[in-house]
């Protein structure tokens, strides 16, 4: 499968093209393929997002080893927590609970008790 994208990037005023290939035993519409991998990166992107929005994953300096892989893994944990928390009270953002739970031992207790 061959999915060719464009991108226009506002800050920079300028268009980019891509080439992306994909092995399929899939027997499926050139839409359906799409449909398929526009649904995989958004999911990828806002994972990523939310790593690097609200964890700051990205402003991370690990880098001895497998510790970065290793703590990658701790914050999709803690991300998946408060997404959960989140279902329950959608009035508090999830940005604000990794703070609330940061500055008051009683709520992040109260938080990994699920």
């Amino acid at each position: 499968i061959k999915i060719e994208s464009t991108t226009y990037h506002k800050s920079k005023n300028k268009e980019t093209k891509d080439k992306r290939y994909y092995i399929s035993s899939q027997l499926n519409t050139p839409e359906i393929f799409l449909k398929h991998t526009r649904n995989h990166w958004l999911i990828e992107n806002k994972l990523h997002w939310s790593l690097d929005v609200i964890l700051k994953e990205d402003e991370s300096r690990k880098r001895n080893n497998n510790i970065a892989e290793n703590f990658s893994i701790i914050l999709k944990l803690v991300l998946k927590l408060l997404q959960e928390k989140q279902l329950k009270n959608k009035k508090i953002s999830i940005k604000r609970m990794r703070k609330m739970a940061a500055w008051n031992l009683d709520y992040l207790i109260e938080m990994l008790n699920f």
